[in-house]
């Protein structure tokens, strides 16, 4: 579907424009005219060119009032944006929240980083952003995949750009993240916070839009012979989070992503010997050294299903075991048949 041009209103109202009888052409090289023809063009005088004279006429005061004033180009508008940005940030006119979380940064710097991926490389289209509430607390659960978390990425910035309402997506990362140098302190800038109950109840309440990835390191270094195939939940922490504050859960499947880094085998004692739970080997990686490092340009699909509302249940239902197991199962098994779904209704991996 092509997109729709904006056709921007003038500021006269939309009536005819005022314009003077035009002078004849003269046979002269481009971008030369006479002096009179220069000295008016530099003094914005717009009148034209009397014909039997071949004077130079000013314009009347009320015709150079209606000409449109030229705004600033989009390159200029941009450097005006860096120049304020970066004077909000050595002025310290930026706030960040009791998490880490700099709104200013992650609009401005790690959102205009994320999006070339998320628009050219891998072409993400969302389907279902209407299930996303607007406001208030929400808990989007997803799948994980990919030997390097980008499906995390991209999801924050689809709830950004892609929802009727933007939303800053504060997703709960593994105790690693934040262990890896530089990598932590970024990952609390662009509104991360550790995997457990307290962070995430604690977002929860305060009306934000959590993203938990529950298949873990498991889900994310599988091999490549079994993508698209769910991994263990885990306990349920997350269902719990969600039952005590009343939240609705958002179901969120990922496709495209198990392609970027095909995983063929695992390198286990280089993996220990770095702390890092699995060392993957793919196509490209570590073949091609550097190069390896770039993700196949796959074609991805993002789908936020129906929510699932908790706030009926009583108080005390996030300390029902069985309720919080048929409730976990019940966001795997609606995540497994949608990427089913998904992936049948696709021709190829990197055509889409």
């Amino acid at each position: 579907m092509p997109e729709a041009r904006v056709i921007p209103l003038r500021s006269d109202g939309g009536g005819p424009r005022h314009r003077s009888r035009p002078a004849p052409r003269r046979a002269s090289r481009p971008g030369v005219g006479s002096l009179q023809e220069r000295t008016a063009a530099a003094r914005g005088l717009t009148g034209g060119t009397d014909e039997v004279t071949g004077e130079v006429r000013e314009a009347p005061a009320g015709e150079l009032a209606a000409l449109p004033t030229p705004g600033p180009t989009e390159l200029e508008a941009r450097v005006a944006e860096v120049g304020e940005f970066l004077q909000r940030r050595l002025t310290g006119r930026y706030t960040v929240d009791d998490f880490g979380f700099d709104r200013d940064l992650t609009e401005h710097v790690v959102m205009p980083l994320l999006r070339p991926l998320y628009e050219k490389w891998f072409r993400v289209e969302t389907i279902g952003t209407e299930n996303v509430p607007f406001s208030g607390g929400a808990l989007l659960v997803a799948n994980h995949s990919g030997t390097l978390p980008l499906d995390a990425l991209m999801t924050t910035v689809a709830a950004h750009d892609d929802l009727p309402v933007p939303r800053h997506l504060r997703m709960l990362a593994a105790d690693l993240v934040f262990g890896l140098p530089g990598v932590g302190a970024a990952a609390r800038k662009a509104g991360h916070t550790l995997a457990c109950n307290a962070d995430a109840e604690a977002l929860l309440s305060a009306g934000e839009l959590v993203g938990v990835w529950p298949e873990g390191f498991k889900g994310i270094g599988k091999d490549f012979a079994d993508r698209y195939k769910l991994q263990r939940f885990g306990r349920g922490g997350f269902v719990s989070a969600a039952l005590r504050c009343g939240v609705p859960i958002i179901p969120c499947s990922i496709v495209g992503a198990e392609e970027i880094y095909p995983k063929i085998a695992d390198l286990g004692p280089v993996a220990r010997l770095l702390g890092v739970p699995y060392f993957p080997i793919t196509p490209t990686w570590p073949l091609l050294g550097p190069l390896g490092l770039v993700p196949l340009p796959s074609k991805w699909y993002i789908e936020f299903g129906e929510p699932i509302h908790t706030d009926a249940y009583e108080p005390g239902a996030a300390d029902d075991p069985m309720l919080v197991f048929n409730l976990t199962d019940q966001v795997r098994e609606n995540i497994q048949q949608t990427l089913y779904r998904l992936l049948a209704g696709r021709r190829n991996a990197f055509l889409g």
